[in-house]
Protein backbone atom coordinates (compact mmCIF):
# COMPACT_ATOMS: atom_id res chain seq x y z
CA UNK A 1 0.00 0.00 0.00
CA UNK A 2 1.38 3.56 -1.14
CA UNK A 3 1.67 5.82 1.48
CA UNK A 4 -0.11 9.10 0.85
CA UNK A 5 1.53 12.16 -0.38
CA UNK A 6 1.68 14.81 2.15
CA UNK A 7 0.79 18.40 1.21
CA UNK A 8 3.14 20.68 -0.26
CA UNK A 9 3.36 23.86 0.93
CA UNK A 10 0.92 25.32 3.23
CA UNK A 11 -0.21 28.94 4.14
CA UNK A 12 -1.77 30.37 7.36
CA UNK A 13 -4.33 33.27 6.49
CA UNK A 14 -1.81 35.50 7.46
CA UNK A 15 0.50 34.28 5.07
CA UNK A 16 3.13 32.63 7.35
CA UNK A 17 4.65 29.37 6.11
CA UNK A 18 3.05 26.72 8.45
CA UNK A 19 4.16 23.34 7.18
CA UNK A 20 6.26 22.26 4.10
CA UNK A 21 6.47 18.49 2.52
CA UNK A 22 7.92 16.91 -0.52
CA UNK A 23 6.18 16.42 -3.67
CA UNK A 24 7.69 13.23 -4.94
CA UNK A 25 7.18 9.38 -4.27
CA UNK A 26 9.72 7.87 -2.20
CA UNK A 27 10.73 5.50 -5.10
CA UNK A 28 11.92 8.56 -6.85
CA UNK A 29 15.54 8.17 -6.56
CA UNK A 30 17.74 4.87 -6.80
CA UNK A 31 20.87 5.05 -5.45
CA UNK A 32 23.99 2.84 -6.37
CA UNK A 33 26.96 1.85 -4.19
CA UNK A 34 29.68 1.87 -6.95
CA UNK A 35 33.43 0.67 -5.99
CA UNK A 36 36.39 -0.27 -7.50
CA UNK A 37 36.28 -4.18 -8.31
CA UNK A 38 39.83 -5.98 -7.29
CA UNK A 39 40.33 -7.11 -10.77
CA UNK A 40 39.85 -3.95 -12.28
CA UNK A 41 37.03 -1.72 -13.30
CA UNK A 42 33.74 -0.79 -11.14
CA UNK A 43 31.02 -3.01 -9.34
CA UNK A 44 27.91 -1.43 -8.18
CA UNK A 45 24.88 -2.50 -6.03
CA UNK A 46 21.29 -0.90 -5.62
CA UNK A 47 20.93 0.28 -1.81
CA UNK A 48 17.52 -0.94 -0.77
CA UNK A 49 16.90 -3.45 -4.26
CA UNK A 50 18.26 -6.34 -5.04
CA UNK A 51 20.38 -5.14 -8.61
CA UNK A 52 24.14 -5.60 -9.25
CA UNK A 53 26.25 -4.74 -12.07
CA UNK A 54 29.64 -4.53 -12.70
CA UNK A 55 31.42 -2.59 -15.74
CA UNK A 56 35.64 -2.07 -17.21
CA UNK A 57 34.93 1.23 -17.43
CA UNK A 58 32.66 4.32 -16.10
CA UNK A 59 30.70 4.79 -19.08
CA UNK A 60 29.89 1.36 -19.33
CA UNK A 61 29.01 0.79 -15.66
CA UNK A 62 26.81 3.99 -16.53
CA UNK A 63 24.95 1.87 -19.64
CA UNK A 64 24.88 -1.22 -17.50
CA UNK A 65 23.29 0.33 -14.39
CA UNK A 66 20.59 2.13 -16.63
CA UNK A 67 19.59 -1.31 -18.12
CA UNK A 68 19.44 -3.16 -15.21
CA UNK A 69 17.15 -0.58 -13.62
CA UNK A 70 15.20 -0.58 -16.97
CA UNK A 71 14.81 -4.28 -16.20
CA UNK A 72 14.30 -4.96 -12.59
CA UNK A 73 11.62 -2.04 -12.59
CA UNK A 74 9.65 -3.15 -16.28
CA UNK A 75 6.73 -4.42 -14.73
CA UNK A 76 7.04 -2.15 -11.64
CA UNK A 77 3.94 0.20 -10.85
CA UNK A 78 6.54 3.16 -9.93
CA UNK A 79 9.86 3.45 -11.42
CA UNK A 80 12.66 5.29 -10.33
CA UNK A 81 13.00 8.57 -12.27
CA UNK A 82 16.54 9.40 -10.96
CA UNK A 83 20.03 7.37 -10.45
CA UNK A 84 22.71 8.17 -8.35
CA UNK A 85 25.67 6.61 -8.99
CA UNK A 86 27.41 7.20 -5.09
CA UNK A 87 31.72 6.04 -5.44
CA UNK A 88 32.75 5.08 -2.73
CA UNK A 89 36.75 4.17 -1.85
CA UNK A 90 38.15 2.86 1.35
CA UNK A 91 41.15 3.08 2.36
CA UNK A 92 43.14 1.96 5.09
CA UNK A 93 46.15 4.53 6.87
CA UNK A 94 48.00 3.27 9.69
CA UNK A 95 48.52 5.24 12.96
CA UNK A 96 51.73 4.88 14.71
CA UNK A 97 51.38 4.54 18.15
CA UNK A 98 52.59 7.89 19.85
Amino acid sequence: MASPRPPAWKYAKDGHLRTRSFRYDLCMELIFEVREAEEGGFVARALGQAIFTEAETWQELRENVLEVTSLHFEDAPAKPKLIQLHFVKDELIPVEAA
